[in-house]
């Protein structure tokens, strides 16, 4: 399970700015792959770091530069030299704790994502940043570790045939950020499975092990919900059009967007709603069977009182006592006690205490 706040202590006394990677470290080298393409032309290629000092920018068409590892820092700031991003911007590239944020100024656009997968093996989800810089006629999508969630992505634009190889580079960003949400879909169908499975499990017994369950759950709708809510946030910015990046064809496409993220939203609040009342059933019936077990134990002290009184009255080293000597004394007081615990088990039966 990802933690909820990464460690910065590398960070403390650094001047703003400073390119230092926060966070798991999930690949030791960056990968970085190369994707050109206009109406009629597609070319996708890797590069090594050294070759990058030969990109140029095309005048036409987009070109798409995919950033796989966060490791090489050096490699990320040669990067930001020849787009000229701000320190600042790289800072929170590294940062992989940068909750999702836009930031707009005349050159580029700025965005910083949570992409989610569920594993169904462990019934856990891992959490990786994905930032994206939008500039006129490139992108740049610079992710934590190697995925193939934007496969899809490639393919529509190797066909050819799509819409994304006639629209700019702010298209290309809206179908990444779509993946990205479509996932989030995914991994709530996985998640409610799971909460599916532990309300079943509660109908027939609950135990220490259900409690820890609902915990780790309850813990990763929290991730969910930190992912989601502020890429609200991010994408009507974008609708509003503030910025001469954004095409205003393109605004159809991020209002849906918008949309979908809703969707996310009130499924995530509906499934920790859920988890909530799943938590107080649980504890509901921990009471209520511990109230079981109380009421069991007090019938059996009540009935047991009298029976104590009698033979602690009887059991006194009283020499001059005549019942004492009576032949049937035994078997009577056998006889009156049975008869007492009787009655008080009729009694409490009849009045629906057992």
């Amino acid at each position: 399970m990802p933690k909820l706040v990464k460690s910065r202590s590398g960070t403390i006394g650094l001047p703003p700015g400073s390119l230092v990677h926060i966070g798991e470290k999930k690949r030791d080298t960056t990968l970085i792959t190369l994707i050109g393409y206009d109406e009629d032309n597609y070319e996708e290629r890797k590069l090594e770091a050294m070759e990058l000092k030969s990109f140029n920018k095309r005048e036409n068409g987009v070109q798409w530069l995919n950033i796989e590892g966060l490791s090489d820092v050096d490699t990320l700031g040669k990067i930001g030299e020849m787009f000229n991003l701000h320190p600042l911007i790289l800072e929170d590239i590294l940062n992989t704790d940068q909750r999702p944020k836009i930031d707009i100024n005349d050159e580029y656009i700025y965005i910083s994502s949570k992409m989610l997968s569920y594993n169904s093996e462990v019934n856990e989800f891992d959490v990786e940043q994905v930032s994206f810089v939008l500039g006129k006629n490139y992108v740049l999508s610079i992710s934590e570790k190697d995925t193939d969630v934007f496969e899809p992505v490639i393919h529509r634009l190797k066909q050819g045939m799509s819409r994304i190889r006639k629209l700019g580079a702010d298209y290309l960003v809206y179908c990444l950020l779509d993946v990205i949400v479509d996932n989030y879909f995914a991994v709530l169908e996985g998640f409610g499975e799971k909460i599916e499975v532990v309300e079943d499990e509660m109908v027939i017994r609950t135990n220490r092990q259900t409690l820890g369950t609902i915990h780790d759950l309850k813990r990763q709708i929290l991730f969910l919900h930190k992912a989601v809510w502020p890429l609200r946030e991010v994408l009507s910015f974008l609708e509003r059009g503030e910025s001469l990046l954004v095409q205003e064809a393109t605004g159809i496409y991020i209002r849906d967007l918008y949309d979908h993220v809703i969707q996310v939203m009130d499924t995530t609040e509906t499934l920790r709603d859920i988890l909530s009342s799943m938590l107080d059933v649980y504890l509901s019936s921990t009471s209520n069977r511990m109230n079981e077990i109380m009421k069991v134990l007090t019938i059996i002290s009540t009935v047991f009182m009298p029976l104590s009184f009698i033979v602690g009255v009887y059991g006194m080293n009283i020499k001059n006592m005549p019942e004492l000597n009576w032949p049937w004394m035994y078997p009577a007081l056998w006889l009156v006690m049975i008869s007492i615990s009787v009655f008080m088990l009729i009694y409490f039966k009849k009045r629906k205490w057992w």
